[in-house]
């Protein structure tokens, strides 16, 4: 059974570490502040998040599940990505669970500490990730019109 995300203070410390590293433009290529617009209370809310890059293409995924910030986003359809001095508005697109899978597949290969987070692991087959794809929703990243 896959472990349920909650909000410690543990995880605040590193989410504010994470937000400083990715002010300073320090960490992965994959690595960004995601910005929204929060659904209810219409302020922008800020969370560190790891994106699946290939090519051109980019996906968001939502390891831990339907978080404040997935909601946000597909409340919002747009958000802000942001790494070092270099902000981008975007679009964002949630995949069906049979266009999802292999990206989730990917996430979890790549992203080892969200593993406790997902029902299936890095070698489950592609099937088994289309049943997980509706806990975990993964958006399409596409330039803002």
């Amino acid at each position: 059974m896959a472990k349920t995300y909650q909000v410690t203070a543990a995880t605040r410390i590193v989410n504010g570490l994470m937000q400083t590293l990715i002010g300073l433009g320090i960490g992965p290529k994959e690595l960004y502040m995601l910005t929204v617009k929060g659904r209810k209370s219409g302020k922008p809310r800020s969370t560190p998040v790891t994106l699946v890059i290939e090519g051109e293409r980019r996906w968001l995924v939502s390891p831990y599940g339907m978080v404040n910030w997935a909601y946000n986003v597909r409340a919002a359809g747009r958000a802000t990505l942001t790494q070092g001095r270099r902000t981008e508005t975007v679009e964002l697109t949630e995949l069906v669970p049979e266009e999802s899978a292999p990206i989730l597949k990917r996430y979890l290969t790549d992203v080892a500490i969200v593993r406790p987070y997902f029902d299936v692991q890095p070698d489950s087959p592609l099937e088994a990730f289309i049943a997980a794809a509706p806990h975990h929703p993964v958006f399409a990243i596409h330039p803002a019109a």
